[in-house]
């Protein structure tokens, strides 16, 4: 399981991890010993925590055989108890991973990563999971180093080629937008300009999804892995000179894994 994977990561976070179900006791407790979990999983008996925060998800029917769960999302609570960020879908068939949580909230993942040295730029960029399965969001990152006195300038700006990062449409992906960092105000003095833009290290956060749809099923159910491409593109400048635009390729690789539908072990 991808949050067991992680605890040493929260850890040195200074993060605890505790998951609350709707799930009975026995279900929690079968599912904790075949996936080999060791941290807190509360039952919410009725729902009533889960009520109380907010979260009850409406769009399931009284009849159905799922109603009672929350939408599904992760609360960081702060040691006071307050809640300092929270992130949530509104289909239960999709969950944040919580390494896509992590370095939204600025963290350094452990984790196979590329490093590609571009003009004016050095660059860092990985998945922030090995394996997905439909309905995983995680992210792809690109941690941007410019170099001495270089500025690229931010998404919005016009007149300049603003950086971006395009993720090449294929089937079975859902594309997100990518998040990117407030940027500073420069002053260009030469133009009598003021500008956004970013000149020290500077992360992009590219969320993704692997296609939950029943329609997608059996196509991911053929395959082992997604290669996912894109390009990242932008224009550097220092305080004399804006350079030309460049685009440099990107690629990952995400292991497809089926989904663990069993609430309980067959006997």
């Amino acid at each position: 399981m991808e949050l067991q994977g992680r605890l040493d990561q929260l850890k040195r976070e200074g993060l605890g991890l505790v998951a609350v179900s709707y799930d009975p006791v026995p279900v929690l407790a079968d599912f904790a010993s075949r996936r080999g979990i060791t941290f807190p999983l509360l039952s919410d008996a009725g729902s009533v925590v889960i009520k109380q925060y907010g979260i009850f998800n409406t769009t399931v029917a009284p009849t159905g055989s799922t109603y009672g769960i929350p939408f599904p999302g992760t609360f960081i609570v702060n040691a006071k108890g307050v809640v300092t960020s929270r992130f949530f879908e509104t289909a239960y068939q999709e969950r944040n991973t919580i390494s896509s949580v992590l370095v939204k909230l600025g963290a350094k993942l452990d984790v196979a990563a590329t490093k590609i040295t571009a003009p004016h730029l050095t660059l860092t960029t990985y998945a922030t999971d090995r394996t997905a399965a439909a309905g995983t969001h995680f992210a792809v990152v690109v941690d941007v180093v410019p170099g001495p006195r270089i500025h690229v300038y931010a998404p919005g700006v016009t007149g300049y080629k603003p950086v971006a990062l395009a993720i090449d449409a294929q089937p079975l992906l859902i594309v997100r937008e990518a998040q990117f960092p407030k940027s500073e105000d420069y002053f260009f003095k030469p133009l009598n300009e003021h500008v956004a833009v970013y000149q020290r290290p500077f992360r992009i956060v590219q969320d993704l999804a692997i296609d939950p749809s029943p329609q997608a099923a059996p196509a991911i159910a053929e395959r082992t892995s997604l290669p996912i491409t894109g390009t990242l593109t932008y224009q550097a400048c220092d305080d004399k000179v804006c350079f030309t635009p460049q685009s440099v390729p990107l690629s990952w690789s995400i292991e497809l894994k089926p989904l663990d539908r069993e609430r309980v072990q067959k006997r």
